[in-house]
């Protein structure tokens, strides 16, 4: 039947959502679980890894940290953003109220499930930590496939590959499989593909607009030639890299890919931003991407440079950034705020970028107040971020009648 609505009677039909506020838009409860995830893993994990508390999952402490740090905040983010953007892709309704209710409920038991793995049998862990991803992964092609909307597909094809690499991740666990390196590369890569390929879009499309309305300077336009031939040469670098065949061909295939990722982001001037940090942010979100693919060619092509640092490059810096940007952006848009970043947004970026230089700087000079100091940054930003933009998740948009 929603097929047969007219535009105007989708529009009309989210207009005059009754439910709450919290569950309208898919972005406020995964937004609001990814920010308090974040703020909440990382001192966990340290609290671990020093012995202050004792961890009762099956994973190794540092496979259930990289783990939640990418099941967990990430495919909390990307759910959150993907719920928010299919329908405006696609024109049909949104998830919202009680599906969109349970589905977050599902990726919460998912959470409380790998920490409990022990206790629960991690057969049971791992099928409660996989059926978020599920859910969410059926929506999605329901809502591409039944929209026609083809360009999309590569999204879609990404949530598969997540749900793969969370299986890897599971199979040890369950004394089935020896997959846990090859689940870390794949998904880090995933994710690394999406906002080569999602930032690709969004970031110059902002970085336009602001321009046009502060007499900025033109820019390229997303998706050339160009663009399309820095996907496929990161694309193939990373596989190559969970494919972890020759470390040389490999280490030189990612640094060509970092350097590619690098021209794309001097070609949208976001040197020019900086009278918004909101857009602003936004590049230096994709500079880490670049760095990150620089820095992981470097630890394998030079072996001076430590692949732990390259990896927290890209996780901390691009992935964390990244989701930051968009977040904060999407939060004071789709609730009807201006599209400024003031001073305690500004103090959230700043926290995050401390975050990344202290985590790196650990690899170089390893104090274990270096990795407080990096983890204090990551905890501050996004506990600021709970506090300043949680509020905003619970009310009506600001220009609601």
């Amino acid at each position: 039947m929603a097929d047969a609505m007219t535009n105007e009677e989708r529009l009309n039909l989210r207009r005059h959502y009754a439910g709450p506020s919290f569950l309208r838009e898919g972005f406020r409860p995964l937004f609001l679980g990814a920010a308090l995830w974040a703020a909440i893993a990382v001192p966990l994990w340290i609290s671990v890894w020093t012995g202050l508390i004792a961890y009762r999952g099956a994973f190794g402490p540092v496979a259930w940290h990289i783990h939640e740090m990418v099941f967990g905040f990430v495919a909390a983010a990307i759910g959150g953003f993907l719920l928010t953007a299919v329908p405006n892709w696609t024109g049909r309704l949104p998830v919202r109220g009680a599906p969109l209710a349970g589905l977050a409920l599902l990726w919460l038991a998912g959470r409380i499930a790998v920490w409990f793995a022990g206790d629960i049998a991690p057969v049971a862990a791992a099928v409660a930590d996989l059926l978020y991803l599920f859910v969410l992964g059926a929506f999605l092609a329901n809502e591409i496939l039944a929209g026609r909307n083809w360009r999309n597909l590569p999204v879609l094809a990404a949530g598969v590959l997540l749900i793969a690499a969370n299986v890897l991740f599971h199979l040890p666990a369950l004394d089935l499989a020896d997959t846990g390196e090859t689940a870390v590369r794949l998904s880090v890569s995933v994710v690394v593909l999406l906002i080569a390929l999602i930032g690709g879009r969004v970031v110059p499309s902002f970085t336009r607009n602001w321009f046009a309305r502060n007499d900025g300077p033109e820019i390229a336009s997303p998706m050339t030639l160009f663009d399309r031939a820095t996907l496929l040469v990161s694309l193939v670098a990373l596989v190559l890299w969970i494919a972890d065949g020759d470390p040389e061909g490999t280490g030189i295939a990612l640094t060509v890919a970092g350097v590619f990722n690098l021209i794309r982001l001097a070609r949208w001037r976001g040197w020019h931003t900086g009278r918004e940090p909101l857009v602003t942010v936004l590049h230096a979100g994709y500079l880490w991407l670049g760095l990150g693919l620089l820095a992981l060619g470097a630890s394998l092509w030079s072996g001076r440079f430590p692949p732990s640092a390259a990896l927290h490059v890209l996780t901390i810096g691009a992935m964390g950034t990244m989701i930051l940007a968009v977040t904060t952006r999407a939060i004071l848009g789709h609730t009807g705020r201006a599209l400024r970043a003031g001073p305690g947004t500004v103090t959230i970026y700043g926290l995050v970028t401390l975050a990344v230089m202290g985590r790196v700087a650990f690899e170089f000079v390893p104090d274990t107040l270096m990795l407080w100091l990096a983890a204090a940054g990551w905890s501050g930003g996004f506990g600021l971020f709970v506090i300043l933009y949680g509020p905003m998740l619970f009310r009506p948009r600001e220009d609601s009648n």
